[in-house]
């Protein structure tokens, strides 16, 4: 039954005073939901339907169109919570029989890709921290980095070769201890060429530890002495002697990624990312990479398949001839 124009109209701003009044939302709420319930009203409009005549079919075709129009998941989201309420409180006024919106879900959010590092750019960040910063003017010039220069250099391309070499997290590495314990939480096996963490869920894995991060390691532990306290079991430390932070971990990222010019923001699961990514494409083998990184189920894994296609599919554009654009 088709309603007069200004019923549908009078329902929506009646709802929206109340929103404001009685539950008090902030001006930016109000407005979003004032735009969602603005868009019932024009698909209202255009089906010729009343807002008791609507029904979960009637919803979910008009979900259907706002995603096909290219609308976010969280913003479909927001149009449904903006409906589901105006009907909710419609129907506690005995002036619809039933809520069509309950039940009703938006599309999944599309997973966003890991960000990986291409082969060249993370080998360059691995050779910048190896680099030690030139020195400068003798004396109190010279900058507290070029003043810690040698253990600083050796401290930060051994963690690099570790994330990028062994794909640990962040936490994985900065838990490592210098040496195997009750009470550490990893630590590597140089002797062995294996890297021992507690992952997610306090679930232990061991790792391989390729022979530029057993080299870097090596130079490491012969300068830490330098930096850490005699009593500090962490392997890697800050400039306190004491275990370092995750915080303390990005920024050092961020600032040999400048050095090493690359043109992208750099954190230490980038550099994961990267590790799984290249094995991957060297490899393919998606069950092996799976156990280095420590996931539970494969169906995480899998999301680097999607990674390794974008790779050959740009290899493609670029070589095969039938993939090129005619000019």
């Amino acid at each position: 039954m088709d309603a007069a124009p200004d019923t549908t109209a009078e329902a929506i701003h009646e709802h929206l005073t109340r929103l404001r009044v009685q539950r008090r939302l902030a001006e930016r709420t109000l407005g979003l939901y004032g735009d969602a319930l603005a868009v019932l009203q024009r698909h209202l409009a255009a089906a010729a339907l009343d807002l008791q005549a609507v029904r979960p079919h009637h919803v979910r075709g008009w979900v259907a169109r706002l995603h096909a129009s290219g609308l976010g998941s969280r913003s479909i989201a927001l149009h449904l919570s903006a409906w589901r309420g105006l009907f909710k409180e419609l129907a506690r006024h005995g002036q619809v029989s039933l809520n069509p919106v309950d039940g009703i879900r938006p599309p999944k959010p599309a997973r966003p890709l890991p960000k990986a590092l291409p082969v060249d750019q993370a080998v360059a960040l691995a050779e910048a921290s190896a680099a030690v910063p030139p020195p400068q003017a003798q004396g109190p010039a010279r900058t507290r980095e070029q003043r810690e220069a040698p253990w600083l250099a050796a401290r930060d391309h051994a963690m690099v070769e570790l994330l990028y070499g062994s794909g640990l997290r962040s936490g994985e590495l900065l838990g490592l201890d210098v040496q195997a314990g009750p009470e550490a939480l990893g630590w590597i096996d140089l002797a062995q060429g294996e890297a021992h963490v507690l992952g997610k869920g306090s679930k232990r894995r061991t790792v391989p530890v390729g022979a530029a991060a057993l080299a870097a390691l090596q130079h490491w532990l012969s300068v830490r002495a330098q930096a850490a306290r005699p009593d500090e079991a962490a392997l890697f430390v800050g400039r306190l002697g004491r275990r370092l932070g995750d915080n303390q971990l990005r920024e050092r990222l961020r600032t040999l990624a400048v050095r090493a010019g690359l043109p992208t923001h750099v954190h230490p699961h980038m550099l994961r990312h990267s590790f799984a990514s290249h094995v991957l494409q060297s490899s393919g083998d998606l069950r092996g990479v799976q156990e280095l990184l420590g996931h539970a189920h494969i169906s995480t894994t899998q999301v680097y398949t999607r990674l390794d296609f974008q790779h050959l599919a740009r290899v493609y554009d670029a070589a095969h001839p039938r993939a090129r654009r005619k000019p």
